[in-house]
């Protein structure tokens, strides 16, 4: 069975919900994941929208995620596991809220399955130090990606 992520509330390639937006709740959609390898340790999750102006978003960091954990429910700001720093500068999730009249954006959610239990960040980290764990310790690599555009 191949390693997947799939958030629900919304197809994979199709709009996101406002309820996970800036312009709604901005709650994280529920996660589910399985088909990781034998050996994955635990997982971390990046979400990102690679079109923003400039560079890529941070729009949710986690890591050190136990293995036996293979969902994050709806609303989960701080599940098992570590958080980081958004490119809001806040811990946690923030939702899609990309500048009016940019037009579609595309967020990923990436989840890596790893062979560690504690990659060794500090709660907080920004994308850079999480990264630099990540490079030795991914195993396989899983992604969902949904749209959004704001008015």
């Amino acid at each position: 069975m191949a390693f997947k992520v799939r958030a629900e509330g919304f197809a994979e390639k199709a709009t996101i919900p406002d309820q996970f937006t800036c312009e709604g709740k901005d709650t994280p959609p529920a996660l589910r994941w399985s088909g990781e390898p034998s050996q994955t340790r635990s997982f971390a999750l990046i979400m990102d929208d690679p079109d923003a102006p400039g560079r890529a978003w941070n729009h949710w960091l986690l890591w050190d995620i136990p293995s036996g954990v293979h969902s994050l429910p709806e609303g989960s700001q701080s599940p098992q596991g570590k958080s980081g720093t958004n490119d809001f500068g806040k811990r946690g999730y923030g939702g899609p809220c990309p500048p009016r009249g940019g037009g579609w954006h595309r967020y990923f959610f990436r989840l890596f399955a790893l062979d560690t239990v504690a990659l060794g960040v500090q709660e907080g980290a920004r994308r850079s130090a999480l990264e630099r764990a990540l490079r030795k310790h991914v195993i396989a690599e899983a992604s969902y990606m949904g749209l959004y555009e704001r008015n």
